[in-house]
């Protein structure tokens, strides 16, 4: 007899919370979302800022909780958010400024507060607790101090942005191969895209998946953008699939039926001389272009691991 497997209530509404705190971010604000399902204790999501179509390159995290068990502890602003001590310490030594979202869904609203020294309160008891305004809904009147909450040096910024990514470059320094799979919408004038970060694990199947976002690049190209996405690696061809793509077109075009004998026009390497430059799509049907680039570690990378590693353990590591 078959085994039926049921969804949990709370997994349910678990899943709901991070699909509405989506939409209003994407929807509501018009920036980017990013869920973080296993990569980060404490943390559901990233939010990226855009403006006027420009990626600003600055984040927040963000806590979702659902369910209406915590909207139970009400004031006359809001509602008390408990946290534990262990995700206060954490949230505010992260490197990106937090935010608590509750995804309150008989009424399908988020309501969201900033976690800060300022708006943290000591319990008598020696714990903390959160107060997350009513008057604090996650839509379009929520931009504003969001977008202040995650301006900062831009020195900060930068380094911030290598932090969030150590995991990745630690996958390089190990021996791994990293590609990043792009879906290109040709035709939006928004620079619509989507980039899937994976791990090339050299069987003959697709990428394992570590992280997807979405992209609106505007008129800008993205051979031009994307290498900046990923400050800490040297951004190439995956050349197994560009050379396979090649090929295919090659003999797309240059392959004659002679009677019963088949041959090509032209040799390939007089084919393919001087016809390809630089970062591009290997296919592109004129509504979607696909791009599947390698990343390898540079020296911003490499150096950055071994300052990371004296700054946790204050231990030298020797470059090779």
């Amino acid at each position: 007899m078959a085994v039926m497997m049921r969804r949990m209530p709370a997994a349910k509404v678990g899943s709901e919370g991070v699909t509405h705190t989506q939409l209003a971010v994407q929807d509501e604000l018009g920036w980017l979302f990013r869920e973080q399902p296993t990569e980060d204790y404490g943390i559901d999501a990233h939010v990226e800022i855009v403006e006027t179509e420009e990626v600003l390159g600055r984040l927040l995290a963000l806590q979702i909780k659902s369910g209406e068990s915590w909207f139970k502890e009400t004031t006359q602003d809001g509602w008390w958010f408990r946290p534990d001590v262990e995700h206060v310490q954490y949230w505010l030594n992260h490197s990106l400024p937090v935010a608590v979202v509750l995804y309150e869904p008989k009424a399908r609203v988020c309501y969201w507060q900033l976690v800060s020294r300022e708006t943290l309160q000591r319990t008598r008891q020696g714990g903390w607790k959160l107060l997350v305004p009513c008057n604090q809904i996650l839509d379009k009147e929520a931009a504003s101090a969001l977008h202040e909450a995650a301006e900062g040096d831009p020195y900060v910024l930068r380094i911030r942005d290598l932090q969030l990514a150590r995991p990745w470059m630690e996958r390089l320094a190990a021996g791994e191969r990293l590609v990043i799979n792009i879906e290109e919408w040709v035709n939006k004038t928004s620079g619509r895209g989507e980039i899937v970060l994976g791990v090339d694990n050299e069987d003959g199947q697709p990428p394992t998946e570590l992280a997807r976002w979405p992209i609106m690049l505007g008129l800008s190209s993205y051979a031009d953008v994307v290498p900046g996405l990923f400050a800490w690696a040297e951004v190439g061809l995956h050349e197994e699939t560009y050379d396979e793509a090649d090929w295919d077109q090659y003999d797309t075009e240059c392959r004659v039926w002679d009677s019963e004998i088949t041959f090509h026009s032209e040799e390939y390497s007089d084919w393919k001389q001087g016809r390809f430059s630089g970062l591009r799509p290997y296919t592109d049907d004129g509504e979607v272009a696909l791009w599947r680039l390698e990343l390898t570690l540079n020296e911003l990378g490499a150096a950055f691991l071994v300052v990371d590693r004296f700054g946790a353990t204050g231990k030298r590591q020797l470059v090779q």
